[in-house]
């Protein structure tokens, strides 16, 4: 029987902030700098997403069903390609056509809501399907969470809503001895199956490929097919940010050209078959449970969730913001849940990451602040007349909301 490759893609634009000043509290309730918005979505598109999209058109219409991608775009990302960009839908449209591509769920805002709120969590979730459903005419089977962030009660979770397929990282802290090249399950619910992502490989394509100081430069279709033959295990995860193709890796790199030709060097080979989660946790039986007691990311050296919670700036922006819910909840405003839910976009605690070293530098590439405690700053300006709003508004309805405890998110 042939191994697999699972190649997958993240979609994802954050509604970035304005500069929000202390003197706009309570003056000027719009947070978001639309311009840099409307001009980095269009710089990505031209880069990245429409060419990148023809190229796996043309690769789907050469290969035929032997060719297949998956990909989960963000509701934050398709509302400002609807926006700004609709040609991106468009081009995304053709490829959900081929029938060769499987489309996942995620939390609509790329949210944390998945540590801080299972209600919350949940609404997001279906409100994405919902957004999937409209926008390619196709129901996500199979779920990928925000930043790959993945534990035992999460996967539980998960399950419950319907799904029986979920994507995460390949840690070397849960996984041990053991290969993250094979299916596995959830201890909690093991009718969940895991596909793990191989970050070596994946790694090598999305941040070393153009890297002229690697041992490996230049990278040829030939030379990772030999790293795949290598690889033991049923299926090879390469799961990667989509920006990889274009943006991260600027096309003067080659990375489009490698792509190209990838699927006529692994195809021809034979040893290989490209498939989707869905139909390799189909294809495939789990091997084994792994625990994963304390949630994973795909994120940094750690693989773990210090990127968005590990320091007292971040802990206290996402205690501040998720002590809001029971007040909207009362208010069932969808005015304020809209804010609520693009204030939630995990980029607003990734810039605050006062991370430094090999990890510093993935921080700062994308970071519109000069430092995190601007980053802070600026977002608590926004979150505090966000505040006020709800405030007024529950003043105004006559109700109060009856005061529960509220987890804090603390550091280890």
């Amino acid at each position: 029987m042939k191994k697999s490759i699972c190649l997958y893609f993240q979609v994802h634009q954050p509604t970035r902030l304005r500069l929000y000043r202390f003197f706009d509290i309570g003056k000027d309730s719009h947070y978001y700098d639309d311009f840099t918005n409307r001009t980095i979505l269009h710089r990505v598109a031209q880069r990245c997403y429409l060419p990148m999209n023809r190229i796996l058109l043309d690769l789907i219409k050469k290969h035929g069903g032997a060719f297949k991608v998956t990909f989960s775009i963000t509701g934050s990302a398709l509302e400002q390609f609807d926006r700004y960009e609709p040609e991106v839908v468009d081009s995304f449209r053709e490829l959900a056509a081929t029938g060769n591509v499987e489309f996942l769920a995620e939390t609509y805002y790329h949210s944390l809501s998945s540590l801080a709120s299972e209600g919350e969590f949940k609404h997001q979730v279906e409100k994405h399907v919902k957004t999937i459903e409209d926008h390619f005419g196709v129901t996500p089977k199979a779920f990928r969470n925000t930043e790959m962030i993945y534990s035992d009660s999460i996967g539980r979770m998960v399950y419950s809503l319907g799904f029986k397929t979920m994507l995460t990282e390949g840690a070397k802290h849960i996984l041990g001895w053991k290969s993250p090249d094979y299916v596995y399950t959830d201890p909690l619910e093991n009718r969940l199956k895991l596909l793990l992502r191989n970050y070596s490989l994946s790694d090598d394509i999305a941040f070393r490929f153009s890297d002229r100081g690697w041992d490996n430069w230049p990278l040829t279709g030939e030379k990772f097919l030999s790293w795949l033959k290598a690889a033991d295990g049923d299926i090879i995860n390469l799961f990667m940010d989509y920006e990889t193709f274009g943006e991260h890796q600027r096309e003067s790199s080659g990375i489009f050209d490698f792509m190209r030709y990838l699927p006529d060097v692994v195809l021809g080979d034979g040893s290989f078959e490209f498939t989707t989660p869905s139909a390799a946790t189909r294809k495939y039986k789990a091997i084994a449970e792994i625990d994963v007691p304390d949630p994973i990311s795909w994120a940094d050296e750690e693989r773990d969730v210090t990127a968005w919670l590990g320091n007292e700036l971040q802990q206290d922006a996402f205690n501040k913001l998720y002590e809001q819910s029971e007040k909207l909840a009362l208010l069932n405003n969808p005015v304020l849940w809209e804010e609520f839910g693009h204030l939630q976009e995990s980029d607003h605690l990734y810039y605050m990451s006062t991370k430094f070293f090999s990890d510093g530098e993935v921080h700062r590439y994308f970071n519109p602040y000069n430092t995190p405690y601007e980053a802070f700053i600026n977002y608590m300006n926004a979150l505090s007349d966000f505040i006020l709003r709800i405030d007024d508004a529950v003043a105004t309805s006559g109700q109060e909301p009856v005061r529960k405890p509220v987890k804090k998110k603390k550091t280890k």
